[in-house]
């Protein structure tokens, strides 16, 4: 039976289904949202592993040795450089210098929408940017500097909304800046500096309000500065030098009252500079050197008391100084260099006890030098040259314990060389010369230990020269000429044994040439002309085997040199001019080819050279008794016709055999056989040249350029020469007059034991060609590229070729008048005897600068070695060689051209991943410790020479001084010392 109260099972349950659907409904649709959520979290962070370890792959194997902890499924799990959120998400990337290389365009931005940061700077990451960069909306802070990467920057970068900081400096970004960087609203900082930039600056980054910081410098940028950059009130950092900017300074510069660096030195800007300046009064650091300023300099610049450094250079300025530019006691440094400036020193400035550097050569300030300047203990360097400065030298210099560098010349300075100089102990340079000094040479200049150049010519000094400067051994240079010294010349000059140059002309100094002078084994160029020396030339003179310049003129120097000279084949340039010499000249080109006025004025002097009479044979006192007067008798009649054939035999000998005659002294003929040769008859080389040659065969090539064909040629005699013989085109005529006489005038009028010698040419409607020296040694390149030969080429030897390019170079540029310029440095061009004595060739392409006017030229040298302004200017100087000898430099040590690396180290990018060691050429041991000093000083000059800005690269006479200077000991082994420890930010020309 049936109970009434019970009820099927469906009719309880249905209502129950009916009452929890609703609740169920409720939570099973939730939970299977979170489920979604979930798998789409699992999805996203599996993108972000997949884009991380596919961009590990793309590197090179070091670099994925350097992030071996990107391993797993989980980057927040102690990978290197990664950071995550607290939900996991990666949202930072930081690899600052870890040395990576590979593409940044392989890492795929769009898988990783969380990135806040991403650190990148000081790698080696090349190729482009990627477009989906744009992707990162989060990003707030963004650095890939120091890095290799080139292309544009890509519009979408005006996507990254939240960006506050924003460094692209110091790659090969190119192109124009994109105006949607205006678009940046919250960017704080932006430094796109040291890139390969063009265009101007867009108006549209003057939206960008926030801006604390904007540096464009060292790129191309042309056109005026916009107005709208008046807008960035917040501005503390505007660093606009290094372009082509032209226009004035704006006025409206004096609206951004926060700056506190201006920096537009190195451009085109013209007109005066603006009052409105005068109201950033928290300004520290204004730089306008180096563009085309000209005016007074406004009074309003004396509001700017806080002002360290005031750099002012390489104007037209004129009026004087503000006079309080240093009223705030900050000031460090003050360069005013090269303008026309006027009036007295600052009185602020006596006081200024911060003062570093100081540069006012070039202007005609003028004062008491007594009295506006005052001690400076932390005084590096102050050169106040070419002024009108008056008065004696204060003692207190000798208290400026850290002072480099003295430059006084060219001023009205009276009075004695104070002895307490001696005590400013650091002094590496010191020049007095061309004032009104007077008295003796204090003794206390001995204690100048670091002193490298010493210059007190032009004077009134009087007095012996002090022993004592023979302690000196680091002098490279003294110039005491154009004073009243007297008495001998001390023997102790001859400890002085880093000399390369000695200039004692015109004063009084009497005795004889002291016979130590032959321990100057690096002399180069000595000027002992107008004084009082008496007896023989000192054997040992002759001996010096790098001397190329001599003057012995207006003395009352005796005897013969005949065979003192012989050996002296660097010789180039000798003047001995109203002595009281005799005898026949030595049998070397110096002598032989000298104009008369070199060698006039003599007692006998006797020889083939123009003005001076034939040399009468000699004939002994033995013989003439041995013969008797049967043989008086038979040459009687034929001695005339002897004498004439001996005269021509021993000019041929001498002109011949040693050296070769000028091409300057040789007639020319018009009938096709133009030839200035080594003897005396062009036809008769011109043939003994084919025949040696067998019409240039090619049994006799040495070597093929880009303008000729080198052979070797056996002369008769034995006398080996280098010929190369230029192209002809299809029609006979030469492929390149310019460039052969371009050599033809360089060779003939520069003389260097590091230059090949050029005997002679022949312009030939059959063969055309020039006659040089023989180098048994062949190319630096051919060395480098040679395993067999490399390995025998040590450390020394390499360096000691380093140094004699150096010294080449240096002498072109600063030993010529005019200077010249090689514009083709390079391996090829640079040769090697038999002891691996380098000698710089192929003067093709070489230019006589003109100084007075613009050199522009077509571009030529070898790509690979050539400065990087030449890509967008044609206008050469020195400067250019000096970057090629950096690159010749890095290639000694690695054995092999930079290639890519010179880019990379010009712009100071990869530094501190490369260590030193990584680049020195495999195929040798490592150098020992002295010789690692000299490998690491000869990178550090490199660097230097490979500075991106010619403006601060060093000169060659910086450089070839610098070499000669005792080297550091390092402060690390070699094997952990990497580029950015030797790269020299402030090279010497930056002062």
């Amino acid at each position: 039976m049936k109970n009434a109260n019970d009820k099927p099972l469906s009719d309880l349950f249905l209502p129950s289904l009916i009452f929890f659907l609703p609740l169920t409904i409720l939570v099973l649709v939730p939970i299977s949202q979170f489920d979604a959520f979930a798998e789409a979290a699992v999805v996203g962070e599996g993108k972000e592993v997949v884009a991380l370890q596919t961009w590990k792959a793309s590197l090179d194997n070091r670099s994925q040795y350097l992030l071996s902890s990107w391993i797993g499924s989980n980057p927040c799990n102690n990978w290197d450089g990664i950071g995550c959120s607290k939900s996991g998400r990666v949202n930072q990337i930081d690899l600052t210098s870890y040395g990576l290389r590979g593409k940044l365009e392989d890492l795929n931005f769009s898988s990783l929408p969380y990135l806040s940061c991403i650190d990148m700077h000081n790698n080696s990451l090349h190729e482009t940017i990627p477009l989906n960069i744009g992707r990162l909306s989060r990003l707030t802070y963004l650095d890939l500097s120091d890095n290799c990467l080139s292309g544009v920057i890509p519009s979408e970068i005006g996507s990254l909304k939240n960006l506050q900081f924003f460094y692209m400096m110091d790659n090969l970004i190119n192109g124009s800046i994109p105006q949607e960087i205006g678009m940046l609203s919250s960017l704080n900082e932006l430094s796109l500096s040291n890139n390969n930039l063009i265009g101007s600056i867009p108006q549209e980054v003057g939206r960008l309000i926030s801006l604390t910081n904007l540096s464009l410098s060292g790129n191309s940028l042309m056109g005026s500065i916009p107005a709208s950059l008046g807008n960035l009130v917040n501005l503390n950092f505007l660093h606009l030098h290094e372009n082509n900017f032209t226009g004035s300074i704006p006025s409206f510069f004096g609206n951004l009252t926060n700056l506190k660096m201006l920096w537009l030195q190195e451009n085109l800007l013209a007109g005066s500079i603006p009052s409105a300046l005068g109201k950033l009064k928290s300004l520290v650091d204004l730089r306008l050197n180096t563009n085309r300023l000209i005016g007074l300099i406004p009074l309003e610049l004396n509001n700017l008391t806080h002002l360290r450094r005031f750099h002012l250079g390489g104007n037209k300025l004129t009026g004087q100084l503000p006079h309080n530019i240093c009223l705030g006691g900050l000031l460090t440094r003050l360069a005013a260099q090269n303008n026309n400036l006027s009036g007295s020193i600052p009185k602020s400035l006596k006081n200024c006890t911060t003062l570093y550097r100081v540069r006012l050569d070039g202007n005609q300030i003028s004062g008491n030098i007594s009295e506006v300047f005052g001690i400076y203990p932390n005084l590096d360097y102050i050169d106040l040259s070419y002024n009108k400065f008056y008065g004696k030298l204060p003692k207190t210099w000798g208290q400026c314990q850290n002072l480099t560098c003295l430059k006084i010349s060219d001023n009205n300075i009276s009075g004695r060389i104070p002895p307490e100089l001696g005590e400013a102990t650091q002094l590496g340079e010191l020049d007095l010369s061309s004032n009104l000094l007077d008295g003796e040479i204090p003794k206390t200049l001995g204690k100048l230990g670091s002193l490298i150049i010493l210059n007190l010519n032009d004077n009134k000094l009087s007095g012996n020269i002090p022993p004592e400067l023979g302690n000196l051994h680091d002098l490279a240079s003294i110039n005491l000429a154009a004073n009243n010294l007297s008495g001998p010349i001390p023997e102790e000059v001859g400890e002085c044994v880093k000399l390369l140059a000695l200039n004692l002309s015109k004063n009084l100094f009497g005795g004889s040439i002291p016979l130590e002078i032959g321990n100057l084994q690096s002399l180069e160029s000595i000027d002992l002309s107008q004084n009082m020396l008496i007896g023989e030339v000192p054997r040992q003179l002759g001996q010096l085997r790098r001397l190329e310049t001599m003057n012995l003129s207006l003395n009352e120097i005796s005897g013969s040199i005949e065979s003192i000279f012989d050996q002296s084949l660097s010789l180039s340039s000798v003047d001995i001019s109203y002595n009281q010499l005799e005898g026949p000249l030595p049998c070397i080109a110096a002598f032989q080819e000298a104009p008369f006025e070199a060698l006039r004025g003599n007692k006998g002097l006797c020889g083939n050279a123009t003005g001076l009479r034939p040399c009468s044979p000699v004939k002994s006192k033995k013989d003439n008794d041995r013969r008797g007067k049967r043989i008086l008798i038979l040459i009687l009649l034929p001695v005339v016709g002897t004498s004439v054939f001996l005269s021509i035999v021993f000019g041929f000998f001498c002109a011949f055999w040693p050296k070769k005659r000028s091409i300057a002294n040789e007639p020319r003929r018009s009938n096709g056989n133009l030839f200035s040769t080594l003897s005396f008859d062009g036809k008769i080389v011109y043939e003994n040249i084919v025949e040696a040659t067998e019409d240039f065969s090619s049994r006799h090539c040495i070597g093929v350029g880009g303008c000729g064909t080198v052979y070797k040629a056996e002369l008769p005699g034995g006398q080996v020469v280098a010929v190369k013989k230029l192209h002809a085109s299809h029609d006979g005529e030469m492929q390149n007059l310019q460039g052969f006489n371009n050599e033809i005038c360089a060779l003939t009028e520069i003389r260097h034991r590091n230059i090949v010698k050029l005997y002679g040419f022949c312009l030939h409607t059959r063969h055309s060609f020039l006659v040089y020296e023989f180098l048994e040694g062949g190319s630096l390149g051919y060395f480098l590229s040679n395993d067999e030969q490399a390995m025998r080429f040590e450390w020394s030897k390499r360096i000691n070729i380093v140094k004699g390019v150096a010294n080449a170079l240096s002498y072109m540029h600063h030993g010529c008048s005019p200077p010249m310029i090689h514009r083709d440095i390079s391996s090829k061009n640079v040769l090697l005897d038999s002891v691996y004595e380098a000698h710089i060739s192929d003067f093709g392409t070489a230019r006589v600068l003109q100084l007075d006017s613009s050199n522009w030229t077509s571009f030529a040298g070898t790509f690979g070695y050539a400065a990087p302004e030449l890509a967008y200017t044609m206008e050469v100087n020195e400067k250019c060689d000096v970057y090629s000898f950096g690159v010749l430099s890095m290639e000694l040590i690695m054995g092999k051209h930079p290639g890519e690396l010179v880019s990379s180290l010009s712009s100071l990018i990869t530094a501190q991943s490369i260590l030193l060691k990584e680049l020195l050429d495999k195929r040798l041991s490592p150098p020992s410790l002295q010789l690692a000093e000299e490998v690491v000083y000869v990178i550090k000059l490199a660097l230097a020479c490979l500075h991106p800005n010619p403006l601060f690269r060093p000169t060659m006479q910086q450089v070839s001084l610098q070499l000669l200077k005792q080297k550091p000991a390092l402060q690390n082994p070699l094997d952990i010392v990497s580029l950015d420890q030797l790269l020299n930010i402030e090279s010497p020309t930056s002062y």
